[in-house]
């Protein structure tokens, strides 16, 4: 996105709304939109994991070209800016990185790439982030990813890029509390809809930012949250805004 991103006005809470976030360069800072997004606190062990995802109206975490980038919109990418710049991490699974292609980071934001199997397609093609400090992306995986598995990711990527959480699948507190242990405890998600799951079902998760794009997309797409059986986790609605027909809500958990 080039120029200025869109205004957004405040539709709840309610004491708030009719109020404005003027629309601002991209590349400058947003005072007004990041105090909407502070954080309330920290989870025990002193993190805060929040997700970032985007839907269309029937749900669908996709669109035709099997990536967000079609249901996307300005107001998501501005904010999506806004929360991988108060991140330390962005955390993500294999699958989605392979569908969406991340580039660079802001000096300072890890990458963490989440496999099971160990086996990301591309090798250091996909863990080979471009990244203002050269370092590759991290990989979270398990021992069950097999020694042949492990041998490639650290040749790939090195030793110390190379996190393994769990047994036969990966242990998320586990993986969170490793990337604790580095400093990285502002944890951003950014899906796909298994590991948010995974986190939900796990209780790992704070907070949800979640878009609504104005469209239908249907087909096969998958939805917001993989199926996995019931789950039920209550939220407290913090904000909902709007954009140009697209509402960007936030939500505290637990």
């Amino acid at each position: 996105m080039s120029g200025r991103a869109p205004a957004l006005a405040v539709l709840w809470p309610a004491e708030r709304a009719g109020e404005v976030v003027p629309g601002e360069d991209a590349e400058r800072g947003e005072p007004a939109l990041r105090a909407l997004y502070g954080l309330p606190g920290t989870a025990p062990g002193g993190r805060w994991v929040r997700a970032n995802m985007v839907s269309s109206l029937d749900g669908a975490a996709w669109g035709p070209d099997a990536s967000t980038r079609s249901i996307g919109s300005p107001a998501d990418l501005r904010v999506l800016k806004l929360l991988r710049a108060a991140a330390d991490v962005v955390l993500v699974g294999a699958g989605t990185v392979r569908a969406e292609g991340y580039g660079l980071l802001r000096a300072g934001t890890e990458l963490a790439v989440v496999s099971r199997s160990g086996r990301l397609l591309g090798g250091q093609g996909l863990l080979r982030a471009e990244r203002d400090d050269g370092r590759s992306a991290l990989v979270v995986t398990c021992a069950g990813a097999g020694a042949a598995a492990l041998a490639d990711l650290r040749a790939a990527v090195g030793d110390e890029r190379v996190v393994v959480a769990g047994d036969e699948q990966v242990d998320l507190p586990r993986a969170l509390g490793a990337l604790a242990e580095r400093g990285l405890r502002q944890v951003l998600c950014e899906g796909g809809p298994a590991l948010l799951r995974d986190l939900l079902g796990a209780g790992l998760l704070d907070e949800l930012c979640l878009t609504w794009s104005p469209l239908l997309a249907g087909g096969d797409a998958g939805r917001l949250l993989a199926d996995g059986g019931p789950l039920v986790r209550p939220a407290r609605l913090a904000h909902l805004l709007h954009a140009e027909g697209t509402l960007v809500g936030r939500w505290l958990l637990g």
